[in-house]
Formats: structure tokens, C-alpha cells, sequence
């Protein structure tokens, strides 16, 4: 859904250099803008990848296309992007954004979990899911997420039905397709979280098949969809580089077991109760 940003909050981190805004439904958004330093590239990538995640249900924050108007940007003039000693202004008009996860000023996020608390989060599953979708999509960086309490519904519980718990949300997707190249490099690290502790569950390529499957049968028409979600300006004079971007995507999918299993070829295995798997 298009919003319009009524609030600057903060900037944030990271080489896109994004910034924290309210927006006019009242949630607050990490909006990317489309001169970003990194190329504007990126938020084609970010806008495709929230569709193709949002078809695969892995946890991600919603997204929306935030408007950011001439006026906005007068009134904000901490809202600019820095390249080198230049200081660049913001282009008004549409930019992507990933909604935070409730009011900066009351919910505590937090991007990284002591190991005793890692196993309690809720969906640890989605960190195998995420690493066939990083794989499918030749992510070059690595896997980020956040992580921030939530009631969580824990079906074997009697009552109550639903408590407080940790839940990871996986985030920043601008590099996939390798970025700004829109090419698929390979290696057998490309997509891993750093902690190893995430896949600790893993004892075979079976415990990646429900997401495994869902690529291998994804849908023509969802790639459409998320095509017919990009604003023009965002892809101007580059519309069949996409097209043969999304052709590739398409016919890497039965690839993907060949992929998960190179991860184990890594200076250090992650998958280290895999059968057969020699711990490194």
C-alpha cells in the first residue's frame, strides 16, 4: 500500500544509508531511497524479494512504497545522503520501506541474541527457509535479522495459547541478484548466518525441502506480481536487463539441492549434524 511520510526519526545504519520515518497509518518504516549510493537497483531487488518472501510466508517485516514529497524533505534537513565529502539531496517521489517492528521509543530490537537465548526463538525454522530463498537468489550478503519480543502462539501449549517470546525477522534483501551487477555468483558460504547454532537442526537436505519444494514449483504469475509492483522510474531504460534477470531466476530453481549441499564445502562446515558431514 503507497504511503506518504509525515516524520523523520533517525538515521540508520548501513552502506544504503536509509533512514527511519513515520508514515501517514501511523507505523514507522527503514526506508531505502532510490538514489541511494548503492544504486537504485536496489530497491528493485528489495521490492521483488518482499513478494517471492511474502508467497514463500518466511518472516519479514511488511513493506510499502513510502512517498517522500519536496516539502517533507525542506523540513527535514538531516534527511540527505553523504558520497564522500558530497552531501547529496534525497529525490522526492517513491521509495521502498520495511516496517520496524512498533514504536521506536518502546519496543527494544536487537540484532544480535546470546547463544543461551538463540534456541528459544519462536521461528528458528525460518533461517533454513531464508537460506534456500538467499541461495535461489544469489544474495552477496550476509544474512541479516533482527530480533524483538512478541506474543507467540506455541500450539502444544494448553494455556494460555499465546506468550512472550523472541521472534527474528529477516531483513535487508538489496543484495540480491548480487546487488547492483543483477548477475548469480556462487559460493559456498553466499547466504549462511554467521551463528551455526541456527542450523543445528539440520541432518539432511530433507530439512529444507518444504521451502526446497516451494521454489522448484514457484509460480510464473507471482514473479509477474512483483514485476507490476515496481514503480517505472525505478527501472527506467532497464526494463529487458529485468526481464532477463527474472528469465535466470526462473531456470536456476532446480538447482537449489546442488546449492545447499555445497554449503557443507565451507571453511567451516555449518551444518555439522548433517549425515555424514565431517565437523571442521
Amino acid at each position: 500500500m503507497p504511503l506518504t511520510a509525515v516524520r523523520h526519526v533517525r538515521k540508520m545504519r548501513g552502506g544504503a544509508q536509509s533512514h527511519l520515518l513515520e508514515a501517514d497509518n501511523g507505523c514507522w518504516y527503514v526506508v531505502k531511497f532510490r538514489n541511494n549510493p548503492q544504486h537504485r537497483r536496489i530497491l528493485v531487488n528489495e521490492l521483488l524479494s518482499s513478494v517471492f518472501l511474502g508467497y514463500l510466508k518466511i518472516s519479514v517485516p511488511e513493506t510499502a512504497l513510502i512517498r517522500v514529497t519536496a516539502d517533507f524533505l525542506a523540513a527535514n534537513p538531516e534527511l540527505h545522503l553523504n558520497v564522500g565529502t558530497r552531501r547529496l539531496p534525497i529525490e522526492p517521489g517513491w521509495h521502498f520501506g520495511s516496517q520496524f517492528p512498533g514504536d521506536p521509543n518502546r519496543i527494544a530490537v536487537y540484532d544480535y541474541l546470546p547463544d543461551a537465548l538463540l534456541p528459544q526463538v519462536a521461528n528458528l525454522d525460518d533461517f533454513r527457509a531464508i537460506l534456500v530463498f538467499d541461495k535461489w537468489v544469489a544474495n552477496a550478503d550476509g544474512r541479516q535479522s533482527i530480533f524483538h519480543r512478541a506474543l507467540v502462539h506455541r500450539s502444544e501449549d494448553r494455556a494460555p495459547a499465546s506468550r512472550p517470546g523472541f521472534v527474528a525477522r529477516m531483513i535487508d534483501h538489496g543484495f540480491a541478484f548480487n546487488g547492483p551487477h543483477w548477475d548469480f555468483p556462487e559460493s559456498p558460504v553466499q547466504g549462511l548466518y554467521h551463528r551455526r547454532q541456527v542450523y543445528e537442526s539440520v541432518r539432511s537436505l530433507d530439512d529444507f525441502r518444504p521451502w526446497l519444494d516451494q521454489i522448484v514449483h514457484f509460480p510464473e504469475e507471482v514473479i509477474d506480481l512483483a514485476w507490476k509492483r515496481i514503480p517505472p522510474d525505478w527501472i527506467d531504460g532497464e526494463e529487458d536487463q529485468l526481464a532477463q534477470l527474472l528469465d535466470r531466476l526462473h531456470a536456476r530453481r532446480s538447482r537449489l539441492p546442488e546449492l545447499i549441499s555445497a554449503c557443507r564445502e565451507a571453511r567451516i562446515n555449518p551444518f555439522p549434524n548433517w549425515a555424514g558431514s565431517a565437523t571442521r
